[in-house]
């Protein structure tokens, strides 16, 4: 049996979660629900050892703060143990083939997150694993932040299903995986960002109008939305044209004006980490509308869903 079908550590077929469409509508509000009963738990300090003895390896090629505690405070939660591994301390940094790095590393462990650059790059390693692969984040794709952000809106709002979110801001891997939760989840999604800085459709495909609706000014691209939200204008690898972006992006910040063009119980979210005055005002992210630290926090838990799914599927 080749490396790329053989799993020892499921029940199932073997899976994994590259981008947010490997998963069906039915999956995700699966993964959603587990989120909440995980979320529950901790909260009343109770334990929940469902990956007692598993071992998750975290390969990161691409700094993080919030990814690395996320997954590696959710796995001891869930009983398991943590190994991380970055481009610097590993062989991946002498420039180990990531296929060789793929076939060695989920001999010896049960679940893999990569935090890399290339999507491509991500799906090598994927190709040769014998345990599921997490995204935990590429150039392309942020699936396990939108997951977050969806069981955020969930927890505060209900059903997103219907609503109207507004993605203020570059065309990055948050846009493009925002487009693949509302194809699936049936929801709608504005965007607005400057001229060279939109969704590319070669990427995108045909997608409904109903689904999705771009904007050149901003303030449309908010009216009547149930969630404004917005990231960096200058994404980890383009810290070159942060002087470029930042004036091209200047009618782009999120502030109290483009708020009050959105529903009056609109939320904001941003994934973090954030630079008041640029993106987004201090008035708006330190603000009433703002969950961003709920958000923050969901990662771990939807995460934690996330994991244990992969590895023992239903409960």
């Amino acid at each position: 049996m080749s490396d790329a079908t053989q799993n020892t550590s499921q029940t199932g077929p073997l899976r994994h979660f590259l981008q947010f469409r490997d998963f069906s509508r039915e999956e995700i509000e699966y993964v959603l629900g587990r989120a909440q009963l995980i979320k529950d738990k901790f909260k009343r300090y109770q334990p929940h050892h469902t990956l007692h003895d598993r071992t998750l390896a975290m390969v990161f090629e691409k700094a993080s703060t919030r990814t690395r505690v996320s997954f590696e405070a959710g796995m001891y939660q869930l009983g398991g143990s943590v190994i991380h591994l970055t481009s610097s301390n590993s062989q991946l940094g002498r420039s180990e083939p990531i296929e060789d790095t793929a076939r060695v590393v989920s001999r010896m462990v049960d679940l893999v997150m990569i935090r890399t650059f290339e999507q491509t790059r991500l799906e090598r390693f994927a190709a040769h694993s014998r345990v599921p692969v997490i995204n935990g984040l590429t150039n392309e794709y942020h699936p396990c932040q939108i997951l977050a952000d969806i069981f955020t809106f969930m927890e505060m709002r209900g059903s997103i299903e219907g609503k109207t979110v507004a993605w203020i801001g570059d065309a990055n891997n948050m846009a493009y995986t925002w487009l693949q939760a509302a194809e699936i989840l049936g929801f709608t999604l504005h965007v607005s960002g400057p001229k060279g800085y939109q969704l590319d459709p070669k990427l995108t495909g045909q997608v409904a109008p109903h689904v999705l609706r771009e904007f050149n000014d901003p303030m449309e691209a908010t009216k009547g939305a149930h969630l404004v939200t917005t990231d960096v204008w200058t994404s980890m690898g383009f810290e070159a044209e942060n002087e470029e972006r930042r004036l091209a992006f200047n009618d782009w910040c999120v502030d109290a004006e483009m708020m009050a063009q959105a529903h009056p119980d609109a939320l904001f979210m941003h994934c973090l980490p954030a630079h008041r005055g640029e993106e987004v005002t201090a008035e708006v992210i330190d603000g009433p509308q703002s969950v961003v630290w709920d958000e923050a926090e969901n990662r771990m838990h939807v995460q934690k869903a996330l994991m244990e799914f992969l590895l023992l599927g239903k409960q």
